[in-house]
């Protein structure tokens, strides 16, 4: 009986000590079946690169934004195989072509990543391009418009937007048949991409009969351009074309204002960013003409429904935020139908993409990556905003 009794005694004394035990118990059963459940859950994840901080930030984040959209708008449809949603890995490249080349390995290296969104600048996309062709990952850039990616013969590369050979020509014949300029200079800012552009307006320009008074290479960065300018002004050229993109043209035209250099300024895709109006001021900034890889979206009623909900979150939309949003969501599509997390599988579904329904318009590749049949707008800065034109259609 006593010996009972001291039982009973040490179960009383010990019963809120055991009673804790337990309750630790069962709370680390529970963590160890979440813990499990994560590690089983399979997740497929989407990079997109683009530059994210530094002067070209602003567009570069309209990129990720578009992107960004396309997962969201994924996810709620469901998982795109199995149990798997999507995420999205963003990387800054800085517009570094050494950066991008990091931010390529970074996702390489990770076996979830199906595919990749980028770059924006033509520099960045080339330079990791074979990159990502080694890897056999998707590539597909929603801005780099240089023609020399595509003919490297990187199965793995496309592109969602019309080409330098497509946007410079209605540049030039815009400049020489509707603005009836003759003589120009050109200046660009010897990267990929403007260099490219530059070169490839001023074949078309002389080919047409135009007269091309110098051209020059400005670099990226550079603060100072009034002993360039003044050179130009020598010259009383009609019309300056400018490959870059909009930081350096903002400085351009306010030091032309100083000197008095009254020209034209015609630029391509890469000065269409309100961020041009911004650093220069409307008034400075009022009369450039730009080319752009289509048309306003708010002008394209499939696009409505995006670009609304678009301003809704983040404000006035970015130059390139559609185009990312229709690159995200072909290789989505392509993730789908491949059904499984294999690379080549998703490359093989890209490769076969046909009639792709975007928001700005019908998506097919051709055997090189490139879009097909995109157009070109052109535009003008008056009151502070840039104002549709027409349409250019490849011949």
């Amino acid at each position: 009986m006593r010996e009972k009794n001291n039982f009973y005694k040490f179960i009383l004394v010990r019963l809120p000590a055991i009673r804790y035990t337990l309750y630790a118990f069962l709370f680390l059963a529970f963590i160890f079946s979440q813990s499990n459940l994560f590690a089983n859950e399979d997740t497929v994840s989407i990079g997109v690169v683009a530059p994210l901080t530094g002067d070209q930030a602003y567009i570069g984040i309209g990129v990720r934004q578009g992107a960004q959209m396309a997962i969201e708008d994924s996810n709620v449809k469901g998982p795109v195989f199995g149990d798997s949603k999507l995420k999205l890995i963003a990387l800054d490249d800085q517009h570094n072509p050494t950066q991008a080349v990091l931010a390529a390995n970074k996702l390489i290296a990770d076996p979830e990543v199906l595919g990749v969104v980028g770059h924006f600048n033509s520099s960045c996309t080339k330079a990791a391009s074979s990159i990502y062709h080694e890897a056999r990952l998707v590539q597909v850039t929603p801005a780099s418009t240089n023609p020399e990616i595509s003919r490297q013969g990187f199965d793995t590369f496309f592109r969602v937007c019309a080409t330098d050979d497509v946007q410079a020509p209605a540049a030039a014949d815009f400049a020489l048949h509707k603005l009836g300029v003759k003589k120009i200079v050109i200046v660009d800012d010897q990267t990929t991409y403007g260099k490219g552009l530059a070169n490839e307006f001023e074949k078309k320009f002389k080919a047409m009969g135009g007269v091309v008074l110098r051209h020059d290479g400005i670099t990226q960065g550079e603060k100072d351009f009034t002993p360039l300018l003044t050179k130009i002004k020598s010259l009383s050229p009609e019309l300056i074309f400018y490959g870059g993109v909009y930081p350096e043209l903002a400085l351009l035209l306010k030091q032309s204002k100083k000197i008095g250099l009254g020209a034209t300024w015609l630029g391509g895709d890469g000065i269409f960013d309100v961020t041009l109006i911004k650093l220069a001021s409307p008034e400075l900034a009022q009369g450039v003409y730009s080319t752009m890889l289509g048309v306003d979206p708010h002008s394209l009623p499939q696009a409505q429904d995006f670009v609304s909900r678009y301003e809704a979150r983040y404000g006035e939309i970015g130059s390139f935020s559609a185009y990312a949003y229709d690159a995200t969501n072909a290789l989505i599509e392509s993730i789908r139908r491949a059904g499984k997390k294999d690379r080549q599988a998703v490359l093989e579904q890209m490769r076969l993409t046909k009639d792709f329904a975007g928001v700005l318009g019908t998506l097919n590749f051709d055997s090189k990556g490139d879009a097909i049949g995109k157009s070109v707008g052109i535009f003008k800065v008056e009151d502070g905003k840039f104002k549709f034109i027409e349409e250019v259609k490849p011949a």
